[in-house]
């Protein structure tokens, strides 16, 4: 496997300013836009928020907006009852829980509708700023094919990655992770020729 400084250096080379791709201007924006962004690209969900976020502004508008309606306006995202469902849930927990507001610490995040460990870390990280490494099938793919770790479960996925990178890195790198596994190292067919992780991959010449 490659030492954590190597990989570091490389990823900072390849990706060195990692950006969300998941347009937002807040964190009830990002909470919904991640929330949509389940089995769908960030490209559409993007095309969809873009309307939405102008008639959806606070987490009270969510919770007591019209089910039918709102699935409507996020259909193109896919499984759309199932996000309509967990963002309204979501939005009237806040209202209830939390003034409305986003909650900051993992535990109470978690306890939203349609809120697992991804999209807490994706919040956490992408607009508080606190470390946390997000793991999602990018990740988990190139974290496996990197050798950074031999399970397929996200949480431990998670954990062996936290005691490879320093608390600080780990949004930054996870993020670069994800970015190199959706344009780069590719489900199918990744772009080994010119990869700076080639040489010391140990799941080179497999494709």
């Amino acid at each position: 496997m490659i030492e954590s400084k190597t990989l570091l250096k490389l990823f900072d080379q390849a990706i060195p300013e990692p950006e969300i791709e998941l347009k937002h201007s807040n964190p009830l924006e990002l909470l919904v836009a991640t929330i949509l962004s389940a089995q769908c690209t960030d490209e559409r969900v993007n095309k969809v928020t873009e309307v939405l976020f102008k008639k959806y502004k606070t987490a009270q508008d969510y919770a007591k907006a019209d089910p039918a309606i709102f699935e409507k306006e996020i259909q193109s995202t896919g499984f759309y009852k199932n996000k309509a469902k967990n963002v309204i849930a979501a939005a009237q927990a806040m209202v209830k829980q939390y003034q409305g507001n986003v909650p900051n610490i993992m535990e109470e995040l978690t306890t939203l509708p349609g809120v697992g460990r991804k999209t807490a870390n994706v919040i956490l990280g992408g607009w508080f700023k606190q470390p946390a490494i997000v793991v999602d099938t990018h990740v988990k793919r190139v974290s496996k094919r990197l050798g950074l770790t031999e399970s397929e479960d996200p949480e431990v996925i998670e954990k062996d990655l936290q005691k490879l990178f320093p608390r600080e890195k780990w949004t930054k790198i996870s993020h670069q992770i994800l970015l190199f596994g959706r344009y780069s190292c590719k489900a199918r067919s990744p772009k080994c020729e010119g990869c700076k992780f080639y040489q010391t991959c140990i799941s080179k010449g497999k494709w």
